[in-house]
């Protein structure tokens, strides 16, 4: 795989971190603007190979490496079927390594920090794999049906609850009910310090809503003990709203939300906004590992791959993106069947354009923290909404977007309360250019179908 040939050049690379190492030494900018790489290990091979990843991840100045969990796993191979929590999966261990891969995994960590990336962990506490030794070792830890069988983790769809997904590869844990909850916890308490040692900086808690809130506080808490600047962050996706503010005044540093699904104009997503925003603020994402790929949905649309990823980066705290979206990937990341083989051709290099967006939200104050959002407008072809920041209620923004990706969409200046001379209008994706800090020349700001655009 010639990975090289779709990195920029070394000289853009050392610029980046010299940038990221800079703003290290005031309040590190991965705890105010996390920008996660989600490195999908399958699709990266192995450890010596997720350097060159790594590195194309910090010069589009990314500053968080998120990897899927890379533990043992159990029979069915899935990534989140773990059956040994301190051996590394031997996919992605090179053929010569001859221990349990934690040496090699500490090393690579800590030359992704130094790059200016903060790895981090996938956490599974809510089930193990059927066949992992704590099956047998500690029954009491799981919770078991009126047979005495170790029972399976589902998901009911909240959508329609007739859908039921049930995981046959996977034990639950009674995280809550067990009769020996002090050891349980205690057990994920030596698991999270151990891989913090490693040089993990922050966690995904994967299905965070399945596990008691008690036991997240406590957590976190033993976590900070070792690393005060570490991360949580809630994989909330597919729960039901009572059970994610059920999360509320745990620690949560951020939580994963659902704007991806937003069509722009249902109330839903602005309400979430509000809502969950007082848990923690929210990560905002144009595809996961979990989705299908966003470019095999729109057939390959460019503008539409565009504006997602820069509506992502200006709606909420922080934004996330998988391998492979900057090149329009296709193919469907699979925990259990996705090689390094299924690396594809580029459909198109949207490196540059991710870089300046990343860039935008780095270093523009108003898209730090969750924010206050307020629709302005929205019609058959155009949403505008009002930023306000957290901090400075006064300091305030607005995003334009064209919902429509075959017309263009025509934005009244005169509409837009608090408009003055000194606002500027960034074109994030204008005819596939980024335009900053451009003048009103007129009355009207005409949008090209797909594109978003923001007002500072």
């Amino acid at each position: 795989m010639n990975l090289p040939a779709l990195f920029p050049t070394a000289i853009l690379y050392i610029k980046v971190v010299v940038i990221q190492l800079v703003s290290k030494s005031l309040i590190p900018v991965q705890l105010e603007v996390p920008v996660i790489y989600n490195l999908f290990p399958r699709l990266a091979g192995t450890m010596p190979d997720w350097l060159e990843h790594a590195k194309h991840a910090a010069s589009m100045r990314f500053n968080w490496l998120f990897i899927n969990s890379i533990l043992y796993p159990g029979f069915s191979g899935s990534l989140y079927a773990v059956k040994h929590h301190y051996r590394i999966n031997p996919e992605f261990l090179p053929a010569n390594n001859n221990d349990n891969g934690l040496n090699l995994l500490e090393q690579t960590l800590h030359k992704f920090q130094d790059l200016g990336l903060w790895p981090m962990m996938d956490l599974v506490i809510n089930h193990t794999a059927r066949d992992c030794p704590l099956v047998q070792e500690h029954p009491d830890w799981y919770l078991h049906n009126e047979h005495g069988e170790v029972t399976s983790p589902f998901a009911v769809d909240p959508d329609d609850p007739s859908k039921v997904t049930v995981w046959g590869d996977l034990a639950e844990i009674n995280n809550s009910g067990t009769s020996d909850k002090a050891e349980l916890w205690n057990y994920w308490a030596e698991l999270v310090k151990h891989y913090l040692h490693l040089g993990f900086k922050g966690f995904r808690c994967d299905a965070a809503y399945k596990v008691p809130a008690q036991l997240w506080q406590y957590l976190i808490e033993q976590a900070k003990e070792i690393e005060p600047d570490v991360v949580f962050m809630a994989e909330t996706l597919g729960s039901m709203e009572s059970e994610t503010l059920a999360l509320r005044g745990v620690g949560f540093h951020y939580l994963f939300n659902s704007s991806k699904w937003w069509d722009f104009n249902q109330a839903w997503c602005l309400n979430q906004h509000d809502e969950f925003g007082k848990i923690a603020a929210s990560i905002s994402f144009p595809e996961t590992h979990d989705t299908t790929r966003l470019a095999a949905d729109t057939c390959g649309n460019e503008a539409i791959q565009r504006q997602r990823y820069a509506f992502a980066a200006v709606f909420s705290a922080g934004l996330m993106m998988p391998i492979g979206y900057e090149f329009g990937f296709r193919k469907r990341l699979n925990v259990v069947t996705t090689q390094p083989t299924d690396w594809e051709k580029p459909s198109f290099d949207l490196t540059n354009f991710i870089r300046k967006i990343n860039e935008l939200k780095l270093e523009h104050s108003l898209f730090h923290g969750e924010g206050h959002l307020r629709q302005v407008e929205n019609g058959d072809n155009l949403l505008v909404m009002e930023r306000q920041t957290e901090q400075s209620p006064d300091q305030t923004g607005w995003i334009l977007v064209n919902k429509n990706c075959n017309a263009s969409a025509s934005v009244n200046i005169e509409d837009i309360s608090g408009l003055n001379e000194q606002h500027s209008l960034y074109r994030l994706c204008r005819d596939g250019n980024y335009i900053p800090g451009e003048p009103f020349s007129n009355q009207a700001i005409i949008l090209d179908p797909a594109e978003i655009a923001v007002i500072l």
